[in-house]
């Protein structure tokens, strides 16, 4: 087991499933402006790099004159639906509880304002002493800045520091900022993907962290 100060959890895909809800949203915003839908699995691979890449990615090349009308109409429609499947994945609490003790943040790609209002509905925002989303700093993952802030602030060595999350910038924040990673599998990354980047540590299920770290 390896000791850890500072725990950063990705969102989308480590604490919480989400991919139906934004799947739904994208889908409403795309017929609603006259485009055809997308399946859930395209979405889902879109997911990863913030709101903005979502959408430009859901439109295409060809219907990107189109994304300021589609932002406004995705932003509204996801933030009164954000709630409607979006679960915690089993054994989270568990975690959480389990790592009472210890500093934990989420650092998420995701939209800060969606982030808080899920974190609050699922009730686990008290579980974090830092909570950063898209807007809530100029950096997104995996920008290094990230990192070097939270450590600062929190006064975390840098060997006893981890990112879990199920996305290909969790796994390259840690390598650009010298900490550790612990990847998820059964998130919304690709499993192929996500091992042949070869993170330090590997999870399939998120409670495997009780036994990996202390």
């Amino acid at each position: 087991m390896k000791e850890i100060d500072l725990m950063i959890f990705d969102f989308d895909g480590t604490l919480v499933s989400s991919g139906a809800d934004l799947a739904n949203a994208v889908n409403f915003t795309l017929k609603t402006i006259g485009l055809n839908k997308r399946t859930d699995e395209e979405i889902i691979d879109f997911v990863g790099d913030g709101v903005k890449k979502l959408m430009q990615r859901a439109l295409g090349q060809g219907n990107l004159h189109r994304y300021e009308e589609a932002m406004v109409i995705f932003s509204q429609y996801y933030g009164e639906h954000l709630l409607d499947n979006t679960i915690l994945y089993p054994a989270i609490e568990n975690v959480l509880k389990y790592f009472a003790e210890k500093l934990k943040v989420i650092l998420t790609n995701k939209r800060f304002s969606f982030t808080i209002a899920i974190a609050k509905g699922l009730k686990i925002d008290q579980h974090f002493v830092e909570i950063i989303g898209e807007g809530s700093t100029p950096y997104i993952k995996p920008d290094r800045c990230l990192v070097d802030w939270l450590l600062n602030k929190y006064n975390a060595a840098r060997e006893k520091t981890v990112i879990i999350g199920d996305g290909i910038n969790d796994i390259i924040l840690a390598r650009n900022s010298g900490i550790l990673c612990c990847a998820f599998l059964n998130g919304l990354g690709k499993r192929e993907d996500l091992l042949a980047e070869k993170a330090d540590y590997y999870c399939e299920n998120i409670l495997e962290i009780n036994s990996l770290f202390y």
